[in-house]
């Protein structure tokens, strides 16, 4: 968005990155907490491989953590979590807002050079692979707004209207 662009003019692409992960950050947010609880258990089909309305928020919530601590060079504080286990609306929120807020702190303190560094990026099957510090970040806005597409078919599968179609 221009208004991140403007608070950081030597830093164009990191704040362009920070108001685009903010920005998706919104609409899942707001679609968790719209959705009714007794719906968190909806899949939008029968078959089982589907993840729940609630699963699906439990999986960004794994991977904001991961995708960020790979970026910041940590240890991921969520670590074993397996957040699509939490059973109720209140505990998925929670999880998902609580890694929606870690995230922030790590585009927050990223710069345009700092995106170019090389950092330790773990795979699928846990091993360690170099990467780009703004690599990871660019796969976190990427996955996150890939399941925000996901989130809008549940809700519209339910008459509900997404935060991305709301009127202002």
């Amino acid at each position: 968005s221009g208004a991140a662009q403007g608070a950081a003019p030597n830093n164009p692409l990191s704040a362009w990155l920070h108001g685009n992960f903010q920005h998706g950050k919104n609409f899942i947010a707001r679609a968790a907490e719209a959705m009714p609880e007794d719906l968190y258990g909806m899949r939008p089909g029968p078959q089982m491989e589907v993840r729940t309305f609630g699963q699906l928020l439990g999986h960004l919530a794994i991977f904001n953590y991961l995708y960020c601590s790979d970026a910041k060079g940590e240890k991921n504080p969520a670590q074993g979590k397996d957040f699509e286990k939490l059973a109720t609306k209140a505990e998925l929120v929670k999880a998902l807002n609580d890694s929606f807020n870690y995230c922030d702190g790590v585009y927050a303190g990223v710069t345009d050079a700092s995106l170019t560094q090389t950092i330790s990026a773990t795979t699928d099957s846990g091993d360690k692979v170099p990467a780009l510090r703004g690599s990871r970040l660019i796969a976190n806005i990427s996955h996150n707004q890939e399941h925000y597409g996901n989130i809008v078919t549940y809700m519209r599968i339910k008459s509900m209207v997404p935060p991305s179609s709301m009127r202002p």
